[in-house]
């Protein structure tokens, strides 16, 4: 249990250090969207194009990074959504059990699915180094990736949640 804890510990540092590159990722997409809107109304003034689908796009795949990524950092400090009304008159150890069936006969099967079927999806759009189809548009095959990493680092974080629940059936803390 002791190599599991240290493990966990591992991972909940990497989830942490996303965590962080996210919050800059959120500052940097205000900035992005400030620019566009900026730029759409003064070009509007000026009877000049100065905003751009690039621009739009940068927007949406950086919202998809926060999000796709920010999946395995909600898991970690324990964000997602539980029905409270429920779970709040619960024991802890029943809490705990829930947790790690939970987590290991759905999120973590949930996981390896996305893994498995996106790895095609994901290597058909590098093979065609596949690029949106709009005018000026922004490569989509490394937006694509992310989707595996996001995956990847939700099903280390369920690997992780798991062995903390089980931590807390063996220790009699939950």
């Amino acid at each position: 249990m002791k190599t599991l804890r240290a493990l966990s510990q591992q991972i909940d540092r990497l989830t942490d250090v996303v965590g962080l590159l996210l919050r800059w990722l959120a500052l940097l997409l205000v900035g992005v969207g400030v620019i566009n809107v900026i730029g759409r109304y003064l070009g509007a003034q000026l009877g000049m194009q100065l905003s751009s689908n690039a621009l739009l796009e940068a927007q949406l795949q950086a919202f998809s990074v926060i999000f796709l990524l920010g999946a395995s950092y909600l898991l970690r400090h324990d964000g997602h959504i539980r029905v409270d009304i429920v779970n709040s008159h619960l024991r802890a150890r029943t809490r705990a059990w829930i947790d790690l069936l939970g987590t290991l006969l759905g999120l973590m099967p949930f996981c390896l699915v996305m893994l498995v079927f996106g790895a095609d999806y994901v290597a058909r759009a590098w093979s065609r180094l596949e690029v949106s189809p709009n005018p000026g548009g922004l490569p989509l095959y490394p937006i694509k990736t992310v989707i595996l990493v996001a995956f990847a680092l939700l099903l280390l974080q369920a690997l992780s949640h798991a062995v903390k629940s089980l931590e807390r059936l063996r220790d009699g803390s939950a």
